[in-house]
């Protein structure tokens, strides 16, 4: 975990805790035992501590959360106090990744030198937290004012020559680094350089007091459902205003303050779901993985295209099928002009356009794919159209290509059916706009193969997405779960609600959009096909029929100009339409609905609640893996509110008990659908033991 090497009158503390050596106990516990030991060696002068291989470090070692380790000594307090205290300089040679308690550690030592390209970061504000080691009281000393209020507030890296004027770091060190750092250690011991602490130095700034109070009322406008970056400020100012041991227990106060709120438990918690969900029980971490180095694409519409660019921006060349040539000629059309408007933006470079386009091949014969590593089939939601496509790919498709299917509702497993080679097949699960969205969710078959699996879970970090495991079912996680909160939100008009007030209090709640806002931009006669489908498979299963006839009146949402809303050629803004509340009156008297007041908490907590008892049911099917998995898919994918956490998260904070006396009074309700409104076995059980879905 640290290894100790002399060389001559210079000791080097390496630590070697993979992946980021995270400063757990035992590792802090070894820095404090070698720093010790080189106190009580005559023939060491200094220290130098270091990182081995691709960081200094990364921080808080993220094993140890929630566990009493975290807070065992030495903690980071006691090993930075031990480097302070020390009687020989302590020298730290960054590298790579200087990040969190990585560099409240480095900012501890009396010398710090770094390699160029280092990222140097304060990220605990995605976690809701701030730094609780100093750091908010450190950097403004060595970095300035503004600039560390910038890193702290935002959390992002800066490269390291970024900040080689500052009083950060004392050399900056191109090639051997740890030869450097020595070289260094012995400079400042010969010329007797003493051993300077970054807490005694000033922090300087013409008018402090104005930059604060500024900042406070930028970051309170910007950040309003987040109270860390507040916080932060407030860490700032004592630094700035008291002295620093009383500036160190008010970034303590302040950061245990931070610990308990709701937002930053959410945080959190999302922050570890996206490091649980590439976690597959039975799915070695050494499983062999297939090559994927070219890509074949079927259907160049909206969705095809924004898979083709997926690969593209990979750096992973793509085949793109379509069967009609002006549809094919549409879509690399499309395609050319995201990337022209991106070039425009400056978010690529002009001759990037062309390099990008020139790895896209279009073709309309399904021969040209006989080399591609893997197919994604992305064409009309039919599984009479996914039996032709599949049965084409299984002819042409080489041995252990992979065969991927994007449907968003229909039976992975029969579709694998439709192939020689059932653990070929995959579930590829895109969201649109796909080459925007971060979600991908894939989709495990009863035959898929284990190295299938294992392959695309690694593909999905490779084209930036957030990979979760789903099994099969109608809908898989996402929208088996929308469906029951789109069926409230249709009940709740029936009743007497508006959807413009609906998608108000979602919104207002934390939903980047309401349903029907949502409704009509994913396109309104998607749902009708699939309440067309229910009707034949599930009549059992109760629909407001409002949908219906608005799609019967061709208003499928934003594509048509008209939907729940209204909208103006060129403009996505969503306008009240007369027509839409005729139609509400008229079917509400049809079905003898006498309209009443309902309250935004009621709209709220029936859709979140029809969403986290029906993600109960699916955690119960074996459908998810994990409840941080049903989280992650609604964050990622479906504009949950991050600073809640996701629904299963939030059904927990609220508590279960709770939500259950809750669903009773929506039980109590004839036209929402009572029988919906029976919990879950396991919300039941869970909520008579007193326990929770995320633990």
């Amino acid at each position: 975990m640290l290894t100790t090497e002399n060389h001559g009158d210079v000791t080097v503390l390496t630590m070697n805790n993979p992946p980021v050596n995270g400063l757990g106990q035992g590792l802090r516990t070894a820095i404090v035992d070698a720093l010790h030991a080189a106190q009580a060696d005559p023939a060491i002068r200094a220290v130098v501590i270091t990182g081995g291989g691709t960081a200094f470090s990364g921080g808080a070692d993220i094993r140890e959360f929630n566990s009493p380790k975290a807070m065992a000594e030495p903690t980071l307090f006691t090993v930075i106090r031990e480097i302070e205290r020390s009687a020989k300089p302590v020298v730290a040679a960054i590298h790579s990744v200087c990040m969190g308690g990585g560099l409240e550690l480095a900012l501890g030592c009396h010398f710090r030198v770094a390699a160029p390209k280092a990222k140097i970061a304060l990220p605990e504000v995605k976690l809701g937290l701030l730094p609780g080691a100093g750091g908010t009281q450190r950097l403004p000393r060595v970095v300035g004012l503004e600039t560390a209020l910038n890193m702290i507030v935002s959390g992002s890296p800066v490269n390291s020559e970024k900040l080689a004027g500052t009083r950060l770091f004392d050399a900056m060190i191109e090639g051997d680094l740890v030869a450097g750092a020595v070289t260094f250690a012995r400079a400042a011991v010969d010329e007797k350089r003493g051993l300077p602490r970054v807490r005694d130095l000033a922090i300087e700034h013409e008018d402090a007091e104005a930059f604060l109070q500024f900042s406070r009322n930028t970051v309170t406008a910007m950040a309003k459902n987040f109270p860390a970056p507040a916080k932060c400020v407030d860490a700032l100012a004592a630094a700035v205003k008291l002295p620093f041991d009383e500036g160190i227990a008010r970034e303590r106060e302040l950061f245990t303050e931070l610990i308990q709120t709701p937002e930053s438990r959410a945080l959190r918690h999302a922050f570890f779901a996206e490091r649980a969900a590439s976690k597959i029980p039975d799915v070695p971490k050494d499983t062999p993985l297939r090559t994927v180095a070219s890509a074949a694409v079927i259907g160049a519409g909206t969705m095809g295209g924004g898979i083709t660019m997926n690969f593209i921006n990979a750096g992973i060349p793509v085949h793109l099928l379509e069967t009609d040539a002006k549809a094919l000629e549409r879509g690399v059309a499309t395609i050319r002009r995201n990337y022209e408007n991106s070039a425009k933006k400056g978010k690529i470079k002009a001759d990037d356009v062309e390099r990008r386009m020139a790895m896209i091949s279009p073709t309309m014969s399904y021969d040209d794919l006989v080399a591609d590593d893997i197919v994604v089939e992305a064409v009309f939601e039919d599984m009479e159209v996914k039996r032709a496509v599949f049965g084409e790919l299984d002819r042409v498709m080489k041995p252990g290509a992979i065969l991927a299917t994007n449907t968003s509702t229909l039976d992975v497993d029969q579709i694998a059916d439709f192939t020689a080679r059932p653990g070929d097949v995959i579930g590829m699960h895109f969201f649109s706009p796909a080459n925007v969205m971060k979600l991908l969710e894939i989709v495990r078959g009863a035959k898929t193969a284990k190295d299938v699996l294992a392959t695309v879970m690694k593909l999905s970090k490779t084209l930036r997405k957030t990979g979760v495991v789903a099994g099969v079912c109608d809908g898989f996680i996402g929208n088996r779960m929308i469906e029951q909160y789109s069926r409230q939100a249709g009940f709740m008009v029936d009743e007497g609600a508006s959807p413009a007030q609906i998608d108000r209090a979602a919104e207002k709640f934390g939903f980047a959009m309401g349903p029907f806002r949502m409704g009509d931009l994913a396109g309104n006669d998607v749902g009708w096909y699939i309440r067309k489908r229910r009707y034949v498979e599930k009549p059992d299963m109760s629909y407001s029929r409002l949908a219906d006839r608005l799609c019967e009146l061709g208003r499928f949402g934003q594509k048509t100009g008209a939907g729940w809303y209204r909208y103006e050629k060129g403009n996505r803004n969503a306008l009240p339409d007369p027509v839409v509340d005729k139609l509400i009156d008229e079917y509400r008297s049809e079905i003898g609905i006498t309209p009443r007041k309902i309250s935004d908490d009621e709209i709220v907590h029936r859709l979140v609640f029809a969403l986290m008892n029906e993600g109960a049911k699916i955690l119960e099917d074996g459908i998810a893996l994990r409840a941080s998995d049903i989280d992650l898919i609604y964050l990622s994918g479906y504009g949950f509110p991050l600073w809640r956490g996701g629904p299963m998260l939030y059904a927990d904070m609220f508590g279960l008990y709770n939500v259950i006396n809750r669903m009773q009074e929506f039980a109590a309700n004839p036209y929402g659908d009572p029988e919906s409104w029976k919990p879950a076995p396991l919300l039941a059980k869970l909520a008579a033991e007193g326990g929770s879905f995320t633990g």
